[in-house]
């Protein structure tokens, strides 16, 4: 008996919804090779695994470091990453959005290394107009070099948020309003350098490096941008905007987040700000 129309119908809706699922799949698996270039430290920094696998690596003698070969004005950045494992201290594995010159915009993972069995330190900052000093920081609830993990961005112009495996981990509002500058007019590649900082980043400067375990090694996998049009990022107030993009369960991880595992706030350090807090801690 000849198929009815029905089945014909069902069976090329079927087709139709694979080919689909096929193209985002395709879309979403993008290759190191088409989309960043390795930009210092030799054959410290390699691409392998037909392009899916990104490796930098750091020595007595130089770090390494990638960039985007696209820049980007709003979006949503996602990067798996290993980070160094044993006795990473004195190195800072540095994975950000930045654009270039004095008056730079950025927005900073920094990954500070420790000694062996001691958490990393997750360090976060915002520059806007060449200006930082925004920073808060992390311990991670998970060993963070056993395992790949999701580190993510979503710029938009009412905010910035930082994502650990899909969890948000801080909140950075646009507060133009108050006076304080917020990046939004200046396209940004991603970069990320694995490279010795033994005079600050492991208890300020007191641990030093143990060049005996080097090479010390980084892994990248499965990134992933999407961009965001201008017209759809501003259809919605900033307010109406943040409750679309967190949800109920979203904001109570935050809050979690920020309870038991922030360390250091820029917006609590009253010490550091004897003239009062920066005008977007007091809203």
């Amino acid at each position: 008996m000849a198929p009815s129309s029905t089945h014909n119908t069902g069976f090329y809706v079927l087709m139709l919804v694979g080919i689909v699922i096929s193209t985002m799949v395709a879309t979403c698996a993008g290759s190191f090779y088409q989309d960043f270039d390795l930009t210092w430290g030799g054959d410290r920094a390699k691409i392998f695994n037909g392009g899916q696998l990104l490796s930098l690596s750091l020595d007595k003698v130089s770090g390494s470091g990638f960039k985007s070969k696209k820049e980007y004005l709003f979006g949503r950045i996602d990067m798996q990453l290993k980070l160094v494992a044993g006795n990473s201290a004195g190195t800072v594995t540095a994975y950000y959005l930045s654009s270039q010159g004095p008056t730079h915009d950025e927005i900073d993972f920094e990954f500070l290394g420790n000694l062996s069995g001691d958490p990393y330190i997750l360090h976060t900052n915002i520059f806007t107009q060449g200006k930082g000093n925004r920073e808060q920081q992390f311990y991670l609830w998970f060993d963070p070099t056993r395992n790949f993990h999701t580190y993510s961005i979503i710029w938009k112009p009412q905010h910035i948020i930082f994502l650990v495996d899909n969890t948000p981990i801080r909140v950075f509002k646009n507060a133009e309003s108050l006076g304080v500058p917020f990046p939004k007019n200046q396209p940004m590649r991603i970069y990320s350098s694995l490279w010795n900082a033994d005079d600050w980043a492991t208890r300020g400067g007191l641990v030093k490096t143990d060049w005996s375990k080097a090479p010390f090694t980084a892994y990248y996998r499965n990134f992933k941008a999407t961009e965001f049009s201008l017209k759809s990022s501003i259809s919605n107030s900033g307010a109406e905007y943040e409750a679309n993009e967190l949800d109920s369960y979203s904001r109570r991880r935050l809050r979690w987040v920020q309870k038991y595992f922030m360390i250091y706030n820029y917006c609590s350090d009253l010490k550091r700000f004897p003239q009062g807090l920066p005008a977007e801690c007091r809203r």
